[in-house]
């Protein structure tokens, strides 16, 4: 029979409704400053080019939905074991966004676009800039609503 000890370490349902929450806030968080960056830099149109549209909104629309989706990700998978701490999660949220930098504008973006993968160019360096930027709100934002403390 497993101690009490052991079991408390596997999430119960009021741990899950934190991470849910934690990577909706996060995300939204995360893409809200990301896009602003992204309307700067007019790249929205190619996002909303994605689901057949050629409007900022549209992109900017599916770009904060596509945050909150990778945010969850982040923190329903991950978020008691890896969102332990502010540097922690900074620095997690850091290497998440490199990681869905390369998948996105990388690899998934040109794919449904019919563009070449893995081009450079100083719109994919700058979108990494983004990416990190988003991954670290991310991870702060979800460490203060995991662990409920300022």
């Amino acid at each position: 029979m497993a101690s009490t000890s052991a079991l408390s370490h596997y999430s119960t349902s009021s741990d899950l409704g934190k991470r849910v929450l934690a990577g909706a806030a996060g995300g939204l968080a995360g893409g809200i400053v990301f896009g602003m960056l992204m309307a700067m830099m007019g790249i929205l149109p190619m996002i909303a080019a994605m689901v057949g549209s050629e409007s900022a909104w549209v992109g900017f629309g599916v770009h904060l939905a596509i945050s909150v989706l990778i945010g969850l990700g982040l923190t329903v998978l991950f978020g008691n074991r890896l969102l332990t701490g502010y540097r922690r999660g900074a620095i997690v949220g850091l290497g998440y966004g490199i990681i869905w930098w390369v998948l996105g504008p990388l690899m998934i973006m040109p794919s449904m676009l019919g563009m070449p993968l893995f081009a450079l160019s100083l719109t994919t360096v700058l979108s990494l800039m983004g990416h990190m930027i988003y991954g670290a709100i991310l991870g702060l934002v979800a460490v203060r609503v995991i662990a409920g403390r300022p």
